[in-house]
């Protein structure tokens, strides 16, 4: 059965609400999972195994950038081309969509294996955390991969009409770490070991689950042989929309491994902790921004290739709206109770004590910060790569990497802590990023005047 059909008929409103909601709902059950992952290895093991865990998110991130790369781009293709009314077409992005995700999962897990301490050196591991560090990634490499299948089909499922199977499939297997991880560090005494086995076996069960969906012949879209041709153009249209979310991930990560030489330097490996505390905490409104903006995708996609400018901009002008309300709350949250939210994490007073400046300096611009996503996502949903390109690296990259160098020195020169500047180039980058998705977004106004260019 076609469960596209009223995404051009239905109120906006409530085809957002349907899309969104069980977006936002598997984002922060997966973001709680990660707080999970954090405070069980805090509490279990050592405040330096968090910092050997923050060293393995860069890490992680890349492969999670070879899953929207694929994903992302895929699952807005497969909106725009149904909003066409072409099935076929959308199920040869299907089988083209896993063709890529197998050759660059196994590429980066051999990569992974081979130069595995290089790598993490490179990002910042020192000889009291590459331990923590190489134990947890040696295990979790391979459920990565299984994560770039589930986060490619689900975000398929999610555009082909299935919002609420794409929920359950992400959220069932974020429980499911929730529940093994207290087993596995505290019954079995795994330590940080308990916490990948846990990661990677509900990553499996997630991806096992996604493949069964396109393989039931009650799916709408689903596996068939002509999917599985390889056609070149179909790679181009997948990668060129990915390569936004694709971008900003590898960036964020070459950011981060830069970051914690800098956080090294200026306040040691209990400063990487802190990022590590601080920026769980914002991943987590952060998701449910990008849960608003997965709901945004395929209504956006569709009413775009369907020829519905006015329904475009009502989609984008609600899911602004409530990315922005969201933003503000962290703001609300991280400026007035950042103790409280640091201990979740830890009772180690030296980490509690460097994580509630940095907790304010890096929520304070968070309603900004949802501007910037909610149109990097817009774009990127409606085929425009490189406006949505350029506004998602300009707070990641652009800003950020020049600020953590330029203001530390700038406030050490003035006598105060390069920590603080460290901190404060966050802050800074936030507010010129959001400047600059604003300047693209009026470039780009026409798009909610006329339908598709092709």
């Amino acid at each position: 059965m076609d469960n596209t059909k009223e995404l051009e008929t239905r109120k906006i409103s409530e085809l957002l609400w349907i899309y969104a909601l069980p977006a936002v709902i598997s984002q922060i059950i997966s973001s709680i999972y990660n707080m999970a992952d954090r405070m069980f290895i805090g509490q279990g093991v050592s405040a330096l195994a968090i910092a050997g865990l923050g060293i393995t998110m860069p890490i992680m991130n890349i492969i999670h950038a070879l899953g929207s790369l694929v994903g992302a781009g895929s699952s807005a293709r497969m909106s725009i081309v149904l909003g066409l009314k072409d099935v076929r077409w959308a199920e040869k992005i299907l089988g083209n969509s896993m063709i890529l995700t197998v050759i660059f999962g196994a590429l980066f897990m051999t990569f992974g294996y081979v130069f595995m301490d290089d790598i993490l050196s490179m990002f910042g591991a020192t000889a009291n955390t590459i331990a923590y560090a190489r134990e947890y990634l040696l295990i979790v490499l391979p459920g990565m991969f299984l994560t770039t299948v589930t986060f490619n089909l689900t975000g398929l499922i999610r555009a082909s009409g299935y919002p609420k199977k794409s929920m359950f499939i992400l959220a069932g297997g974020a429980v499911l770490n929730i529940i093994l991880d207290p087993l596995f560090i505290f019954v079995f005494d795994w330590g940080i070991a308990g916490a990948a086995w846990a990661t990677t076996i509900s990553m499996a069960s997630s991806a096992i689950v996604s493949v069964l969906h396109f393989v039931d012949r009650k799916s709408f879209i689903r596996f068939r042989r002509h999917a599985w041709t390889p056609k070149l153009y179909i790679f181009k249209n997948i990668l060129m929309i990915g390569m936004s979310p694709f971008l900003m991930n590898v960036a964020a990560s070459a950011v981060v491994a830069l970051e914690n030489t800098q956080l090294i330097r200026y306040g040691g490996d209990m400063a990487v902790a802190t990022l590590g505390v601080v920026n769980t905490f914002a991943s987590l409104l952060v998701m449910i921004m990008l849960g608003i903006c997965q709901g945004m995708q395929p209504i956006a996609g569709y009413n775009y290739g369907a020829g519905h400018p006015d329904r475009l901009k009502a989609v984008y002008s609600l899911a602004m709206k409530c990315n922005v309300l969201v933003g503000i709350v962290a703001t609300i949250l991280g400026m007035s109770i950042p103790g409280l939210i640091c201990r979740l994490f830890s009772s180690d007073a030296q980490l509690l004590e460097m994580s509630r400046p940095a907790m304010r300096y890096l929520t304070v611009m968070m309603p900004l910060i949802a501007f910037t996503i909610t149109n990097s996502n817009f774009f990127q949903s409606i085929d425009k790569p490189w406006i949505a390109i350029i506004t998602s690296l300009s707070r990641q990259v652009i800003f950020l990497l020049p600020m953590i160098y330029i203001i530390p020195a700038i406030f050490v020169r003035m006598g105060m802590e390069g920590l603080t500047g460290l901190w404060m180039g966050s802050t800074v980058s936030d507010m010129l990023g959001a400047m600059l998705a604003f300047a693209l977004m009026l470039t780009q106004r026409k798009v909610f005047r006329t339908g598709p260019e092709t």
